[in-house]
């Protein structure tokens, strides 16, 4: 569905997205995890043909982007992060414009709408002004402008940013059952857990991909082994170990600290012998399995992403 190479955009002296080649197959859900300015809302403006890239190339649906942009554009649906859609027009008025911007008929948009206000349950909403809508409204209204024109790619910037947790699951429901009609969805996101519900991820850090496939093979790809140290002082028990120098990265989740460790018994001994006489409480170690999170942050501390 999409294949770039070499691609490059700069501006003045900055590289927000720095010579990407990658490719995203039809009918998947293709994540781009990264933090803020990594390059994301840059690459799927480039995808969506809003912005031409510095250098290299972009094919969507075989076809080079900007030599066939508006014939493209009909199979092409693009949500950028922030709200985009009339907050004085109501919730049909809104899906009825953009429906006419895609060139459909005033016929040809009535009987689409009964299937939009299906997956996003906006109907008992249709005469709503969209800027009295909540945020996970808002998001699924923009979706469902997005698919009027019924199209095979789906580009999302961030779409569930700033919404409530149950709105994202509601949201991330809609999005399966598109993958489900053949859809394919490329989606950004700063939150890593979501990238987990992708079929496959790419990590972005300053512009480029620093590791990318599927969520599984992200984690074993790590090689080690991550630790949970259980104590009542996170802190000074971070503080310790980050003092001590063998470990990259030291993440705090709650009452408990995780560190990536070459071996699992010899990384036991050693944080046991840091902490020793430092007068910190541990409850246990044990081995657990990282998250795509703690994958993210272990790579980037690594420095394999400069």
């Amino acid at each position: 569905m999409i294949r770039t190479v070499d691609l490059h955009k700069r501006f003045g002296e900055t590289d927000a997205v720095n010579n990407l080649s990658f490719s995203v197959a039809r009918g998947e859900i293709f994540g781009i995890v990264g933090p803020d300015g990594a390059g994301k809302s840059t690459l799927l403006r480039l995808l969506a043909g809003i912005l031409e890239q510095s250098s290299g190339s972009i094919e969507v649906m075989g076809k080079d982007i900007f030599k066939d942009r508006y014939g493209l554009k009909e199979n092409l649906a693009y949500m950028p992060q922030r709200f985009g859609l009339y907050e004085d027009l109501t919730v049909e008025e809104n899906i009825y414009f953009f429906g006419r911007l895609f060139g459909l008929s005033r016929k040809a948009i009535i009987e689409r709408i009964p299937a939009l206000y299906s997956f996003s349950k906006l109907g008992a909403f249709s005469d709503r002004l969209a800027g009295k809508l909540s945020g996970g409204m808002k998001q699924k209204l923009g979706l469902a402008c997005c698919l009027v024109h019924s199209p095979g790619l789906i580009l999302l910037d961030e779409p569930t940013n700033g919404v409530d947790p149950v709105s994202r699951r509601e949201f991330w429901k809609i999005l399966y059952d598109l993958l489900a009609d053949g859809v394919t969805i490329v989606v950004t996101t700063a939150y890593l857990d979501e990238a987990e519900r992708c079929n496959r991820v790419a990590m972005m850090h300053n512009g480029t991909f620093i590791t990318s496939g599927s969520p599984a093979g992200i984690k074993s790809s790590i090689g080690g082994t991550m630790l949970e140290i259980m104590t009542d002082n996170v802190w000074d028990c971070g503080k310790y170990l980050e003092e001590s120098g063998r470990f990259r990265n030291i993440i705090r989740e709650g009452s408990s600290i995780k560190v990536f460790v070459a071996g699992r018994d010899k990384g036991m001994t050693d944080i046991k012998k840091i902490l020793a006489g430092k007068n910190i409480r541990v409850h246990g170690i044990r081995e657990s399995a990282p998250s795509l999170e703690n994958c993210f942050m272990e790579i980037t501390s690594s420095g394999e992403g400069e």
